[in-house]
């Protein structure tokens, strides 16, 4: 740690009487009539004089400030010896006041000074022999300088004192004699010392483990202000670790902690609002710390942000935003995020599907410990059906429509909607609409969501089967109900137009509302057009400016020229 200087430097000196007006003075705070007779005694040569005369031309104390005339007549002071005088000098040539900046000349006053027993220099010759500024680096001579400050009483010196004998940084490693040096620094209310004297007894490291005594000094160093001793001090109460469990005390350091940008205490202090645990439970300041954590790295309070936002749990359900939040988790390994991520892709649900990365995220998943993941990746790579179909190349289709279709026959729900696809696109076989009907209705028939949807299409449509608007409307409503997006606002256009249904507004402004939720741009867009036309429903103009809003933000030109209309 490198010390700063004191502009004002405290001057401890012992005299046997005062000899002259100058001391006199100087002694009583009285620098105007000091200034006088110490500028006489000091021309006359008297090196105290000469110092106490650059203490006032320096700080402007009894005379006009004058940098230049500080450094002359500390200069004048320094060689004849005077370490105050000396060190004065280091602290200016150090920081470029009344001469330009010159390690060099710092280094060579701190080493007069240092030499004649005074501790600041001392302290500071050390951290330019350890830092290697203004000298050449070496580690021998800054701890011996540092032991001499150290020795003195130098707090700062004590503590990297203890530093390089915790590390074994250029000296010996000696854990006990580190755990003397930061005691020491700690007793003398260095709150780095009390952390690192915290960490010490919780780990036994040189010391015989006391939790009560890394209770004591974590309070010591928290009440400083240290986050990482608060985060710690918050953990020990949370899980009552060797004292008695406090979920009150835990909350408090957590906040501070949190308060200072710390990304641990943020993710447990959000998990805390989120559970209701050991704090009333409040969704809105738990998503608050969630996303502070999440944007400064925290993995698992980016998992978590995005199952919230999955789940609309207390906050708007945006399934756009879950998966943003699962995939800079997952992409930094949290195998959590990369199940969660890999569902999403599985089954297309607020992202495109996309069955080879599902296959991929499950396997870094289940190589993170993920049972589940390893559970589904199983499902996926036992049957030949599956393996192929998550190749997706013409080739594979082609391999995996025979496994598909034996295992279709068998009941297979996965199954029979692959089957049903390769005959819908005509993929590694011939195209055969009646056949693609045939097995959607039976996988969607077990629950399968995209056979479903594909059987509401097909139906809706007229596409392999005969056009039939209700049967459309039954399974539009039983994937809506599952949560499909994309279905809710098929659902919605339906009751919206009246297709082969009668015609409800209602029923097509709550479907619209929930598909715009999950962030369908076309809901929203369709949304905003009801609610500005007051079409069914009370004209609403503001909710249009949102909704347009919403579907601009996604690039929907119509919206966005509606919005400008809006707001013009």
């Amino acid at each position: 740690m490198k010390k700063g200087f004191l502009v004002i430097l405290s001057l401890l000196f012992s005299f046997a009487g005062y000899a002259n007006q100058c001391n006199e003075y100087w002694h009583k705070e009285n620098y105007e009539k000091a200034f006088t007779s110490c500028k006489e005694e000091a021309e006359q040569g008297n090196a105290e004089a000469q110092y106490y005369l650059a203490y006032m031309y320096y700080n402007g104390e009894g005379v006009e400030k004058d940098e230049q005339e500080a450094v002359y007549w500390s200069t004048k002071a320094a060689e004849q010896g005077n370490a105050e005088a000396q060190y004065y000098l280091v602290y200016m040539y150090y920081n470029g006041e009344g001469e330009e900046v010159d390690e060099q000349e710092a280094a060579y006053w701190s080493t007069k000074a240092a030499e004649q027993g005074n501790t600041d220099a001392q302290y500071y010759l050390a951290y330019m022999y350890y830092s290697g500024d203004g000298l050449e680096q070496d580690k021998q001579k800054a701890f011996y300088w540092y032991t001499k400050a150290a020795e003195q009483g130098d707090y700062l010196a004590k503590y990297n004192l203890a530093n390089m004998y915790y590390k074994g940084d250029g000296i010996e490693q000696d854990k006990q004699k580190a755990f003397y040096w930061f005691t020491k620094s700690a007793e003398q209310d260095n709150a780095d010392a009390q952390y690192h004297l915290a960490l010490m007894y919780n780990d036994g490291d040189g010391v015989e483990q006391d939790k009560q005594k890394t209770l004591y000094w974590y309070t010591k160093a928290a009440e400083q202000g240290v986050y990482r001793a608060r985060y710690n001090l918050a953990d020990m109460y949370f899980k009552g670790d060797g004292i008695e469990q406090d979920k009150q005390k835990a909350f408090y350091w957590y906040t501070k902690s949190a308060e200072q940008g710390n990304a641990d205490a943020q993710y447990n202090l959000a998990l805390m609002y989120s559970d209701g645990d050991g704090v009333e439970q409040d969704k809105q300041k738990a998503y608050y710390w969630y996303k502070k954590a999440a944007y400064k790295g925290n993995l698992i309070a980016q998992n978590n942000l995005g199952l919230m936002y999955d789940k609309g749990d207390g906050i708007e359900q945006n399934k756009k935003r879950a998966v943003y939040w699962y995939k800079e988790s997952a992409e930094k390994g949290n195998a959590d995020a990369q199940y969660n991520l890999a569902v999403k892709y599985d089954y297309g649900n607020g992202v495109e599907q996309d069955k080879p990365l599902a296959k991929k995220y499950y396997q870094l998943a289940c190589e993170g410990y993920s049972q589940e993941a390893c559970n589904r990746l199983k499902k996926i790579k036992e049957n030949q059906c599956n393996e192929y179909w998550y190749k997706e190349d013409f080739e594979n289709f082609e391999k995996a429509f025979t496994p598909c279709k034996v295992e279709a026959e068998q009941g297979n729900a996965e199954a029979q909607y692959f089957l049903a696809y390769m005959y819908d696109e005509g993929e590694g076989i011939d195209q055969d609409k009646q056949k693609a009907f045939y097995w959607y209705k039976k996988s969607a028939e077990q629950g399968n969501a995209n056979a479903q949807k594909n059987l509401g299409n097909m139906y809706y449509f007229g596409n392999g089967t005969e056009q039939d608007e209700q049967k459309a409307l039954y399974w539009y409503t039983k994937i809506a109900e599952q949560g499909d997006a994309e279905a809710k606002y098929n659902l919605a256009v339906t009751y919206d137009r009246g297709e082969g249904i009668e015609q409800d507004k209602q029923k097509a402004l709550y479907w619209y509302t929930k598909a715009a939720e999950q962030g369908d741009v076309n809901a929203q867009y369709n949304l905003a057009v009801m609610y500005d036309k007051g079409n069914g429903i009370e004209q609403n103009r503001s909710l249009a400016k949102k909704y347009y809003q919403q579907a601009c933000e996604w690039y929907h030109k119509n919206a966005c020229s509606k919005l400008k209309q809006l707001t013009e």
